[in-house]
């Protein structure tokens, strides 16, 4: 079926593309989607993605990352540990509700509050310790220590509407805040609470199918250029480049790599790409018991780090980026990619499948053992093929490897529930800095601090978690970034996590249309342009 897909892409590339709609409308056919429209239920990057053009933050970032005004004009410090951040005038919520700062301090108070969340937004908002509000257009932030990441986690979660989801009277509370009852995800899901300030509107929601949009008149910025946009999630690759080839979408995100060449020299397309600020991973049970490996008489053998640095030396990263990833990926080394903020230059991987081999014997496993490795096959690029050729250079070393590879919202369902020993995962760092990944993936789960939401592999040092908290509450850039290194070193010399590449993210769309690829891969209508 797959051969038969790309000869299909094959045959309409030498066709003409199809007339496209009208300069109101744009259709964009994503590689995944949301697993909701609660902004505040699932942190992943097609969520993200989406809410960006419905819910607005109080800071937002730029395709490089760097801090823009949003909701809020301005910010500063009064003291390290106070920040002050005047609010928009004249902005209104879709239902035509004024923003407030009433509608900020009822979305913090919401976040924790968010039933079954998979990768909860505490992460970005566990340093606020408390909140005053001298006047509606005026937001005064206290945190317990100096806390410099402050307006950057600002822009990672979007501000709802109090008044439509009945919390105009809800107070911040660091221990807790008070609610006759919170909204559910369903109530975003069927519309009822989809109202934000962002440039676009809810107009219909059908999961698997669709998520159309309307341009918002009244939105308080620049206006986009369309009156409709619809995204299409069309997970398959072939099909996705055949639906650009054929008109039926103008621009798709995540094109094949197979095809990114022949997309590039087609007169009827135009292709962008970027480095992106995601890491494909995988991830290690460390817990006592673990469920996915077998014949070590009921040992977890991921708890012995030679296990952990034989798994990792088996990895010919060099060989995926090549071979699987069509060079358009850079191996990994660390958790973000080298020259973002807080990353080490000093760190290396090897690969040495002999080494691996030598230690598995020395860790007591001379014959290897059997492991599945979990897997999402629609999520990120390539990702059940790599999968695939990781599970072929364990099984060379003596570990004899499956994968299970199933639909993002069942992997991730079962990866929630603990359902594998080791997974293929990825992670895009909202913040563009070290502590985004450090802080969610292998910081140990520590509720009141925020750390490890989306650390799923009971890993656990207290020194990490130590030069984490000194970093978060470090004002002084140099001092930071060189305690945000030494947790990268601590990561690396653990094993606590094997990071593969860095994704490159690409972009194609038909011939008239540009847009300015991201670092942080979103795919935001309102940044696509016509030519005029």
């Amino acid at each position: 079926m797959k051969h038969q897909t790309t000869v299909l892409a094959g045959a309409l590339a030498t066709m003409l593309l199809a007339s496209h709609a009208s300069a109101a409308e744009l259709r964009i056919g994503t590689a995944a989607e949301p697993s909701s429209l609660d902004p505040h239920y699932h942190n992943l990057t097609p969520n993200n993605t989406l809410r960006r053009h419905i819910f607005e933050s109080l800071v937002d970032q730029d395709a490089k990352q760097r801090l823009i005004p949003a909701l809020a004009e301005s910010w500063r410090t009064l003291d390290d540990k106070t920040w002050e951040f005047k609010l928009r005038k004249g902005v209104k919520f879709h239902d035509g509700s004024e923003f407030t700062a009433q509608d900020f301090v009822y979305t913090l108070c919401r976040i924790p509050n968010v039933a079954n969340s998979p990768s909860s937004f505490t992460l970005y908002t566990k340093g606020i310790d408390s909140i005053e509000v001298p006047d509606p257009h005026t937001i005064i932030v206290k945190t317990a220590a100096p806390y410099p990441l402050l307006p950057v986690e600002m822009t990672t979660f979007g501000i709802i509407s109090a008044k439509a989801a009945g919390g105009e009277g809800v107070t911040f509370d660091k221990a807790g805040c008070k609610a006759d009852s919170w909204p559910s995800t369903q109530a975003f899901n069927d519309g009822t609470l989809a109202i934000g300030t962002g440039p676009f509107k809810l107009a219909e929601y059908r999961k698997g199918e669709r998520v159309v949009l309307e341009r918002n008149p009244d939105y308080w910025g620049e206006k986009p250029e369309w009156d409709k946009v619809t995204f299409r999630p069309i997970t398959s690759d072939g099909p996705r480049v055949a639906a650009l080839l054929a008109g039926d979408v103008d621009m798709v995100d995540e094109p094949p790599l197979q095809d990114l060449e022949r997309l590039r020299k087609d007169p009827k397309v135009s292709v962008v790409e970027t480095m992106s600020n995601r890491v494909v991973y995988l991830a290690l049970d460390q817990a006592e018991k673990t469920p996915t490996i077998s014949g070590t008489d009921g040992k977890n053998p991921l708890r012995d780090i030679r296990v952990r640095q034989a798994l990792s030396l088996a990895i010919d990263r060099g060989a995926i980026v090549k071979r699987i990833m069509n060079n358009t990926a850079e191996p990994a080394a660390q958790l973000l990619a080298p020259g973002l903020f807080g990353t080490n230059p000093d760190l290396k991987v090897a690969y040495d499948p002999n080494k691996a081999k030598q230690l598995l014997a020395e860790a007591g496993y001379p014959n290897g053992f059997e492991l599945t490795i979990g897997t999402p096959n629609d999520r990120y690029i390539n990702d059940e093929k790599i999968a695939q050729a990781v599970a072929q250079m364990y099984s060379r070393i003596g570990i004899k490897t499956q994968v299970d590879a199933a639909t993002v919202n069942v992997f991730f369902s079962r990866r929630n529930k603990g359902e594998f020993s080791v997974f293929l995962a990825g992670w895009s760092a909202a913040t563009g800095e070290a502590s985004s990944p450090l802080k969610s993936l292998v910081a140990t789960r520590i509720k009141e601090k925020g750390f490890g939401p989306t650390n799923y592999t009971g890993y656990s040092n207290p020194k990490l978690d130590d030069l984490l908290t000194q970093a978060l509450a470090t004002v002084d850039d140099a001092a930071r970034e060189k305690l945000l290194a030494e947790a990268m070193k601590v990561v690396s010399d653990d094993v606590a996590i094997l990071p593969l590449h860095y994704e490159v993210t690409s972009w194609a769309m038909r011939k008239g249309l540009s847009y300015a690829p991201r670092a942080d891969q979103y795919t935001l209508a309102a940044s696509v342009r016509s030519a005029k």
